[in-house]
């Protein structure tokens, strides 16, 4: 972390979470397409549903990031017990949250639903996936976990096995529970639920596993734990802005919904817009394993007081996303509505979702650099203004506009929106970094 040159460093690290990332985003598609082969209203019925799956993995990821960036930081300044100790409150942590999320999401689902909602199948179909898919979250939060630990000493191969595992154990398990093949039953949605389910349960064990035999930088004791509320408090620190800002994204894709289907009565608009979220991530997903390889080593740096190699982390970051980003853009201009076959588009969506992939696709040339910066300040320990950016960037420009755009253009008009907030976070993100830079980067020695 602190002596090997850092283009080498960044890109052996960020390579396997990549790949693991891209296989994490095509079994998510996968997962779609198969659900789209019951019918439009079961996609549209799981695309309302997304919503609260980004709300629990805000709170299993937003708590990771705290995890992560203090651990790093104690593995910085060689301070092994509190490393430790810190590992171990991960798997207190994602427990405990489990059980809190478990208990909202099982209760909740049939408001939920019903809010966004008259339609009987897209009903039902979306309290059966929501009440399995997030009601059981015990596998999420402690695949996260085992994974962002293993990020923490360096041992990205290792989560790649993990996140690779569990995808091709779900992509596996859906055909068979969701058509009853191999004398299974036929459960449909529930099967696409199920399948979810058991493949990140598998993953978790295997990333458990991984952390007992192989990160032999930390080592992981709960026979004598007993959490302590400082350390919680410090993790929380760190962690509440992530998961504020995890979740203002989920309260944004509900918002969004509403207006797609509430307002302009909509359904089809609604199921391109979960489409498109299935797409981005063959994007956004190797973005954010970059982004997780490379939180550890500017967390690291900062603790060992290294400048140049935190100002050299973010810039090889900030680079290599924007490509990711541009090939995106190219993706979503020239082949739009072979992406959309994937998930046995009709005419209809097919005419709705080739402009909406176009224009909103125009927002990634900004979101990149974005995200890189954003995750930086997070590493730095200055989270909170990320959380601003966040909360201005989805809350007070992207839901607004998407409202003003659908009465004065109707559904054509509302993905400009994406555009419109993409461009005011830019603006905000490099305000706040200048700031953080002047007063933690720049004082540290060459």
């Amino acid at each position: 972390m602190g002596t090997m040159p850092v283009g080498k460093l960044l890109f052996s690290m960020a390579l396997p979470m990549i790949v693991s990332m891209m296989v994490q985003a095509l079994y998510n598609i996968v997962d779609s397409m198969f659900v789209s082969r019951i019918s439009e209203a079961a996609l549209t019925a799981v695309s309302l549903v997304f919503p609260m799956q980004n709300l629990i993995m805000a709170v299993a990821s937003g708590t990771a990031v705290g995890i992560n960036a203090l651990l790093s930081r104690f593995l910085g300044q060689k301070n092994f017990e509190k490393a430790n100790y810190v590992a171990e409150h991960a798997i207190f942590l994602g427990i405990a949250g489990s059980l809190v999320m478990a208990v909202i999401m099982f209760l909740i689902a049939p408001a939920f639903m019903h809010a966004q909602t008259s339609d009987s199948e897209i009903y039902q179909g979306g309290v059966t996936y929501m009440r399995i898919c997030c009601a059981i979250n015990i596998g999420v939060f402690m695949q996260i976990t085992m994974e962002r630990l293993l990020t923490s000493t360096g041992k990205t191969a290792c989560t790649m096995i993990s996140q690779v595992t569990g995808a091709v154990i779900n992509t596996i398990m859906d055909p068979i529970l969701i058509f009853g093949l191999l004398g299974a039953p036929k459960m449909g949605i529930a099967g696409a639920a199920a399948a979810t389910i058991f493949g990140q349960c598998v993953a978790a064990l295997l990333g458990l596993y991984l952390n007992i035999r192989v990160n032999r930088e930390i080592r992981i004791d709960m026979r004598h734990f007993k959490p302590s509320g400082h350390l919680i408090g410090e993790i929380y620190k760190i962690a509440i802005p992530s998961i504020i800002m995890i979740s203002i994204g989920a309260v944004m894709t509900f918002g969004f919904n509403l207006i797609l289907m509430q307002y302009l009565k909509n359904s089809t608009a609604a199921a391109v817009f979960g489409v498109y979220f299935k797409l981005n991530s063959i994007i956004f997903m190797p973005v954010f394993g970059l982004n997780n390889a490379m939180v550890p080593i500017v967390a690291y740096n900062y603790g060992a007081r290294h400048k140049g190699r935190i100002r050299q982390t973010t810039l090889l970051s900030v680079g290599f996303a924007t490509v990711l980003m541009a090939i995106g853009v190219l993706l979503f201009w020239l082949i739009p509505d072979k992406l959309l076959a994937i998930f046995n588009a009709s005419e209809n969506m097919l005419a709705i979702g080739v402009p909406a992939l176009r224009i909103i696709s125009l927002s990634f040339l900004f979101a990149g650099y974005c995200i890189v910066i954003g995750s930086t300040m997070q590493a730095l320990g200055k989270a909170f203004y990320s959380m601003i950016n966040s909360l201005t960037r989805q809350l007070f420009f992207l839901l607004p506009s998407a409202f003003v755009l659908a009465v004065l253009f109707g559904v054509d008009g509302v993905w400009w929106s994406y555009d419109i907030a993409e461009v005011a976070s830019l603006i905000l993100t490099t305000i706040f970094f200048r700031k953080v830079y002047r007063e933690l980067i720049a004082p540290l020695p060459e």
